[in-house]
C-alpha cells in the first residue's frame, strides 16, 4: 500500500505501482468507442502511462495537455492517459482541448487496472479513483521508470520519464 497526500491529508491506495524491471502486467481498458485496448494491442511501442484521478481537474488536465506536446516529437512512443472517467468526457476533453497525440483509456468498467497496477485509492475523498502515478515501457512491456506523485494536486517529473524513453 501507498500512501499519499491530497492537500496534505493522508490517502492510501491499494497496492504499490509494479516494480521497475518487471514486465508490466496486462490490462484491458476502454477507448473512446467502448471497444476494448489491452496492453497487448500496444505490443513493439515505448509507452507512458499518464495515469491521474480525473480529467475534470487543473493538473491532471495539464498533465495531458504537457505529454500530448512533447509525445509527438518521440518516435514509436504512445502516452495512454488513463482514469476512471467515462470515455465520453474524455473525448469531450480532448476535443475541447485540441489534444491529438495521447490515447484516452477509461478504467470505469471494472476498475481491474487501478488494483493490477495497485493505484486506486482505498480510502479518503477520492477512494476508488486512480492515484496520479506514471509508468514507462519499453517495446517489450518492461517497466523502465515509475512515479507515484506524493501529493496528488502536484504534476509528475515529465522531465525524469521522457528521459527515461530517450534512455531506452
Amino acid at each position: 500500500m501507498a500512501i499519499v497526500t491530497l492537500k496534505g491529508n493522508t490517502l492510501n491506495t491499494i497496492g504499490d505501482l509494479p516494480e521497475i524491471g518487471n514486465k508490466a502486467p496486462n490490462f484491458e481498458l476502454t477507448k473512446g468507442d467502448l471497444s476494448a485496448a489491452t496492453l497487448e494491442d500496444y505490443k513493439g511501442k515505448k509507452l507512458v502511462l499518464n495515469i491521474f484521478p480525473s480529467v475534470d481537474t487543473g493538473t491532471c488536465a495539464q498533465s495531458v495537455r504537457q505529454f500530448n506536446k512533447v509525445v509527438a516529437e518521440l518516435p514509436n512512443t504512445k502516452v495512454l492517459c488513463v482514469s476512471k472517467d467515462l470515455p465520453f468526457a474524455q473525448g469531450r476533453f480532448c476535443g475541447a482541448e485540441g489534444i491529438e497525440n495521447v490515447e484516452m483509456l477509461s478504467d470505469f468498467k471494472d476498475g481491474n487496472f487501478g488494483k493490477t497496477y495497485g493505484v486506486e485509492f482505498k480510502d479518503g475523498p477520492l477512494k476508488s479513483l486512480l492515484s496520479r502515478s506514471i509508468v514507462v515501457l519499453n517495446e517489450e512491456g518492461v517497466i523502465l521508470y515509475n512515479e507515484q506523485v506524493a501529493e496528488t494536486v502536484d504534476e509528475p517529473n515529465y522531465k525524469a520519464a521522457l528521459q527515461a524513453l530517450i534512455d531506452a
